[in-house]
């Protein structure tokens, strides 16, 4: 063969095990699992699994070889968890929210914000927001996505919103339609109440900055894209009779932009 082709065997055979090697290396890499927290909201992340936004997680994940782990914790620690590295995505992350943890092109769902008054009150709007004295859960920032907010006040649950509205603590109580449904279901009169629209907050996952958040953000992207191009995540939201958020357009993050 000669000195020339062997050095040439030689430099193709390196070169094929740093591929080998490199392959290796990606394939070890790759996690096998997700750690997903989230506070439980009703019907959307239980903490027996069940849930929209748990069935959503499963799709985009598991066909590519990620088990999705779930986690219920309260919404600030789950932002924490995260910022730590100590689980890999918290559920229902508005965009840019904190700092210190990495955002997708990508959301997978919409938040309908609501707000809850008196119904002998006049119906708020984003206009007159201003005028209100707003509450909302502990950690939720609404303050940053809904316009002319002066007065708030930041609640630790959400156990006793009606009476605080029937005291006078509060105008108007802010959150998301599933809970905003739940909490008027435990009322003995809820003919008393009033809920109002306010506008659509995308969702998103939230995941530590680190290389294996890295990774997961960037298949989660992926997954996204082809699952919306295929209409596969749409019979789940028909299953959980919840409206489908990617019907005005299937551009990453622009349905349901914010106010």
């Amino acid at each position: 063969m000669g000195r020339v082709g062997m050095k040439w065997l030689l430099g193709l055979s390196l070169l094929v095990g740093l591929w080998v090697a490199a392959d290796v290396a990606s394939a070890d890499e790759k996690p096998d699992d997700i750690v997903l927290v989230s506070e439980q909201w009703n019907a959307y992340t239980e903490a027996n699994g069940t849930g929209l936004g748990w069935d959503l997680m499963r799709e985009v994940f598991e066909p590519a070889g990620i088990k999705v782990q779930s986690r219920i914790e309260p919404y600030t620690r789950a932002v924490g968890l995260v910022q730590r590295g100590e689980a890999d995505a918290w559920v229902g992350a508005y965009e840019n929210e904190v700092e210190g943890t990495l955002y997708p092109k990508w959301h997978y769902d919409t938040d309908e914000i609501y707000a809850v008054g008196l119904a002998s009150n006049p119906a708020p709007t984003l206009k007159t927001l201003g005028s209100y004295r707003l509450a909302w859960v502990r950690g939720y920032e609404f303050q940053h996505y809904l316009p002319n907010v002066k007065h708030f006040n930041e609640v630790a649950r959400r156990d006793h919103i009606l009476p605080m509205l029937e005291h006078a603590r509060a105008d108007l109580y802010i959150d998301a339609k599933p809970e905003v449904d739940f909490i008027l279901g435990q009322s003995k009169e809820p003919q008393r109440f009033r809920t109002t629209y306010l506008t659509a907050i995308p969702l998103y996952l939230s995941f530590a900055d680190n290389e294996r958040g890295r990774f997961l953000r960037d298949l989660f992207d992926e997954r996204m894209a082809q699952l919306v191009r295929s209409g596969k995540l749409r019979p789940i939201f028909l299953r959980w009779k919840q409206p489908y958020p990617f019907d005005t357009g299937d551009a990453a993050g622009k349905t349901g932009a914010r106010q």
